[in-house]
């Protein structure tokens, strides 16, 4: 990374590291504990509130929830950056899909209750090594590559336990809360596969300029570093809680 920002020219340099200083003032200055896997303060509200089955309201929760989801859509961004085949994305999106329902219907169910810094940390951490492991980092360095199907499975799971977290922290009435949960799923899917959407249009349309591979190393160059802030963010909340 040292010899990559080397190589930049002074223009290229002070224009990444704007980039990054704003990134910092929007992380530790405007951004809200609420940012990540967060809920806001009315959908709290009527999360706490709720009694008994409510289909829509809890479809909408769950597809706003993924919509406004940067580590997610960070993450997807990532898993999807250099899949051209439509069968690929779907196999990684749904690897993903299937570990963020298991952690977030069993840690809800069965109360598992994780530190949401240390959770929302790691889940830093899985947009920093996809980066990664786009740019090609860890052949380089040791020689190997990661089974990339298994790592999103598991980062999916570290994904939904985010959200049980949160969940937890604001005690769902128990009438109703299967139910609920399952709505909240099937919209946290519908989200994503608009959010999906919207990334696979622009990133198709990215390819077709000629300037994707010049600029691909870069682009996840970013994205590692936006994943070491959101870590970075979250270990310092635990830390000064």
């Amino acid at each position: 990374m040292i010899n990559y920002f080397q190589s930049m020219t002074g223009k290229d340099r002070l224009f990444a590291f704007m980039g990054l200083a704003m990134m910092m003032v929007a992380l530790f200055g405007i951004i809200p504990d609420a940012w990540a896997h967060g809920v806001t303060q009315g959908d709290k509200g009527y999360i706490q509130e709720t009694v008994g089955i409510h289909p829509i309201p809890f479809i909408y929760l769950g597809a706003k929830h993924m919509m406004t989801g940067y580590d997610h859509l960070l993450f997807l961004l990532g898993v999807i950056f250099f899949l051209y085949r439509m069968k690929d994305v779907t196999i990684y999106v749904s690897l993903f899909a299937v570990g963020h329902v298991v952690t977030l219907l069993s840690g809800v169910l069965m109360e598992i209750s994780i530190s949401s810094y240390i959770i929302d940390a790691i889940i830093g951490f899985s947009v920093v090594y996809k980066a990664l492991d786009n740019m090609g980092a860890y052949q380089r360095w040791f020689g190997v590559q990661p089974n990339t199907k298994v790592a999103t499975f598991l980062f999916g799971l570290m994904h939904g336990f985010g959200l049980a977290t949160k969940i937890l922290d604001y005690e769902l009435s128990p009438d109703g809360l299967l139910p609920n949960l399952i709505f909240f799923n099937v919209g946290v899917e519908l989200g994503q596969i608009l959010a999906l959407a919207a990334i696979l249009i622009a990133i198709t349309y990215w390819r077709k300029s000629g300037s994707f591979l010049h600029h691909a190393y870069k682009a996840n160059a970013v994205m590692m570093m936006l994943g070491f802030l959101l870590m970075f963010y979250q270990i310092t909340g635990y830390i000064v809680q």
